[in-house]
């Protein structure tokens, strides 16, 4: 096992390999752990469980009130949550606390794994892929920003204002320290972090890892997502996921790179396709599910009102939004909502900042399962749909469609219905708000 010890620069080092959650922490000089779930929104959840309780946590897992927790389907009667730590996603971050380590839990209810919790259900939803395994990788942009005395909101960076500074060497330059941090530690902790770089917005950045496992994928965005902005703030910066939060400037998008695999060898790649992008017929087919199905879960993949002022966006100031529109697909194209880089993997550009990465791969899979069992084609000529304008278009369209609920509902019913009435509540409660837009508009229009 690699572990890493948090009294040296945290550089990996080779231990015999402990057993239990509590002989990992001790190993690495861990005293409190972070017992952490996400509710349906992804809002991580935890309780600060010191070391001497390590066991007791690994065998009888830690109690939350479920109401308390948010968006998770419970009622302030209900049974207490229990968050039971998968000892495998165990993982240390001296970089945020010395001492600190993190596990990522199950919920149960009364002894039963609680299929509102979105690790839960992306588990039940990998189970049902018949002797194929889902591989994901994550594409994790995200701003860093500031507020001036009055309020507004700006690039932490106040000199990283032009209008194309997508990749700059100077502002990731400023950012250094900031990125170095996020990039040692991922290493730290076998991540594979292979790039880090500026994005196309002002204050955007983007630092990649390694694909993996769906559901390691997954713990690993909902630990980025911490991580980053724990040491964001240790340099009084804010670090932000929201999908646009500059109206003028490109939004946040979490872009999943998708294959399947089985006996440890992937079934996507295929160097005798006539069609060009070395893809199997059983990757086409996944394929085809995901465009089928892509109005459906857009109100997984953006699950927000203002993700959808991403993929809305006309302009930006540097002149393209990289979001798509349509449910198309073709190559090395990121115009497109499925992209084929190569014959690896695909591409699903749908996603953004705010999207809950667990339920994110969990619909995705049942799209691409669905387009697999009725085999599926892609159609290049047919005239995709457009994708749905606002949130509310976009939980209709999860309500009418069958494979994306029942990809929701993996570990048990109730819980796509219970999803889209909190996001059309949300909508309804941005809806009935009033603004400075229609002040502008309509104080002296009559």
């Amino acid at each position: 096992m690699t572990v890493i010890d948090p009294r040296t620069d945290g550089s990996p080092t080779t231990l015999a390999s402990p057993v239990s959650l509590a002989d990992r922490a001790r190993a690495d000089g861990v005293r409190f752990l972070l017992a952490l779930f996400v509710d349906l929104t992804g809002k991580p959840c935890a309780k600060l469980v010191p070391v001497e309780s390590a066991d007791e946590l690994e065998h009888e897992g830690v109690g939350f009130a479920g109401y308390a927790v948010g968006a998770i389907g419970q009622q302030p009667c209900d049974p207490d949550l229990i968050a039971i730590p998968d000892v495998s996603s165990y993982t240390p971050l001296p970089w945020v606390r010395e001492g600190l380590a993190l596990v990522h839990c199950d919920p149960h209810v009364e002894g039963r794994p609680w299929p509102y919790a979105p690790r839960v259900l992306l588990k039940a939803m990998l189970a049902k892929a018949a002797g194929l395994e889902l591989m994901a990788g994550a594409e994790v942009e995200y701003f860093l920003v500031a507020k001036d005395e009055d309020g507004t909101l700006r690039p932490a960076d106040a000199l990283d204002d032009g209008i194309r500074p997508c990749y700059d060497a100077r502002g990731l330059t400023r950012m250094y320290d900031h990125l170095t941090a996020v990039s040692t530690a991922m290493n730290a902790l076998g991540w594979g972090n292979y790039a880090n770089d500026h994005e196309d917005a002002n204050g955007q950045f983007e630092q990649n890892f390694a694909y993996a496992d769906a559901l390691t994928t997954a713990d690993r965005v909902i630990t980025a997502r911490y991580l980053i902005s724990m040491l964001a703030e240790q340099r009084g910066m804010t670090a932000t996921f929201m999908p646009k939060p500059f109206a003028d400037r490109t939004g946040s998008g979490m872009h999943l790179h998708l294959s399947l695999w089985s006996d440890g060898s992937s079934r996507f790649p295929d160097d005798s396709d006539g069609r060009g992008h070395g893809l199997s017929e059983l990757a086409y087919r996944f394929l085809a599910g995901l465009l089928e199905h892509a109005p459906g879960m857009q109100a997984v993949l953006a699950p927000t009102v203002n993700s959808y002022k991403r993929t809305g966006a006309t302009s930006t100031r540097s002149g393209a939004t990289w979001s798509p529109r349509r449910a198309t697909w073709g190559g090395n194209d990121r115009t497109h909502l499925v992209r084929v880089p190569d014959g690896h993997r695909v591409e699903l550009r749908g996603g953004d900042g705010a999207a809950n990465p667990y339920l994110a791969l969990a619909v995705a899979l049942a799209a691409g399962l669905d387009g697999i069992d009725r085999e599926l084609e892609p159609d290049v000529t047919h005239e995709r749909p457009e994708l749905p304008p606002t949130l509310l278009h976009a939980v209709d369209a999860l309500r009418a469609d069958a494979v994306v609920t029942a990809g929701l509902d993996a570990a048990g019913p109730g819980v796509a219905e219970y999803f889209a009435g909190l996001k059309r509540e949300e909508f309804l409660d941005w809806h009935g708000t009033v603004g400075s837009w229609e002040h502008d508009r309509y104080l002296t229009a009559f």
